[in-house]
């Protein structure tokens, strides 16, 4: 089998969107002092537009290789490639903000949050409600699916519910947060040893159209992973290092631009927890790209990799880490959450649990979803 030269790999765009995407973050670095709040209106307005713009930019290049990638390797390697160069790089600047001076008791209660309302709800509702019109319906694997909201009902329940019941003022206390530390990373590193190993099958397409209609192609799933990685490691190891040196900016910019977002939220009146959700729909954008594109193509059991496995790793890496942070550095860790939250992610889950145990998901299950994200979104304002 023939072997991708690295010069047909990386084009012009890539390049460019690198260099826009890191400029973009240095500039920053650089005006910072001019954009301390309070910021004029006109510079924040100019400010906000040009972080977005290059977030666009870069996104669309994270999505490209992203695609390829999952191409090459299948799924759910493919998926857990973007999925965790995201969820890694969020853990890490969360566990930064903690680390930096300031109280931060809730900052990975509101992050984690946002992202489960934007993922289970905004993302797969709009994946859904588009791949649904298109294709009437997407079949998906019910093994795969449930394994991952399986996860989820009992991850969330352990951030959220639990801390609000047996902690004090919506913390764990000491002697608890070590046995939540060990049981989180625990059924974490299982799920994934099982996903990438004896179960892997359970989590790739299992649409008759898909398998019909497309030609078979060397991927993970035909010769195993370590024949792919050895057959065209080249071509893997550089789209990887294009997908994180163009993803990392994406990140960093998002957050960046977070004093710019309460600044202006706050003359217009906006909840502060807004911010907070706008953060985490830009860090997701290149995931949420992807996903709503597979939707287009069909591809339903790619759309749960990507969504249902990047909340799944958001909340099993950043909840011990801002719990093993908290106890070194003897800040307050605050995880419980309200009583409105706590039902709107208990909704949440019980829809995500009825839509696929469905042969095939369709629009109306999409529609369901994106009026539970309306919802949620009405909740912040009240």
């Amino acid at each position: 089998m023939s072997r991708t030269e690295p010069k047909q790999l990386i084009g012009v765009m890539d390049v460019v969107r690198i260099v826009l995407g890191w400029g973009a973050f240095l500039a920053l670095l650089i005006l910072h002092p001019l954009l301390e709040p309070p910021v004029p209106a006109p510079v924040l307005v100019v400010a906000l537009a040009g972080i977005v713009a290059v977030i666009l930019v870069c996104a669309f290049g994270v999505v490209k290789q992203a695609e390829a990638l999952a191409h090459r390797l299948g799924d759910p390697y493919g998926s857990l490639v973007l999925t965790l160069s995201i969820v890694l790089i969020e853990v890490i600047l969360i566990s930064a903000v903690m680390l930096g001076p300031g109280e931060h008791a809730t900052i990975a209660r509101d992050s984690v949050m946002a992202v489960a309302m934007i993922i289970l709800n905004l993302v797969i509702g709009l994946a859904l409600l588009l791949g649904g019109v298109r294709h009437r319906g997407m079949a998906h694997n019910r093994t795969g699916t449930s394994a991952y909201l399986s996860m989820l009902v009992v991850l969330v329940a352990l951030a959220f519910g639990l801390p609000a019941l047996i902690g004090t003022d919506g913390s764990y206390t000491t002697a608890q947060e070590i046995p939540i530390i060990l049981l989180t990373l625990a059924l974490y590193a299982f799920f994934l040893f099982r996903q990438m190993g004896a179960q892997a099958s359970d989590f790739t397409e299992v649409d008759a159209r898909l398998l019909r209609d497309r030609p078979r192609e060397a991927s993970a799933s035909d010769g195993g992973i370590r024949q792919v990685l050895a057959e065209h490691r080249t071509e893997i190891l550089i789209r990887l290092g294009l997908l994180v040196v163009t993803v990392v900016p994406i990140v960093l910019l998002s957050h960046d631009m977070a004093a710019l977002l309460d600044d202006g939220l706050g003359r217009l009146g906006a909840p502060v927890a807004l911010a907070g959700v706008l953060i985490a729909g830009i860090v997701f954008l290149p995931e949420s790209i992807t996903a709503v594109r597979a939707a287009l193509r069909g591809e339903a059991q790619r759309v749960v990799n990507l969504c249902h496995g990047a909340l799944v790793s958001t909340v099993g890496l950043t909840i011990p880490a801002v719990l093993v942070i908290g106890m070194l550095t003897g800040q307050t860790v605050v995880l419980a959450e309200s009583p409105a939250n706590l039902l709107m992610l208990g909704v949440t889950l019980l829809l995500s649990v009825t839509t696929f145990a469905a042969k095939r998901v369709t629009a109306m299950h999409g529609a369901a979803h994106l009026v539970t994200f309306a919802v949620y979104v009405l909740v912040l304002f009240s």
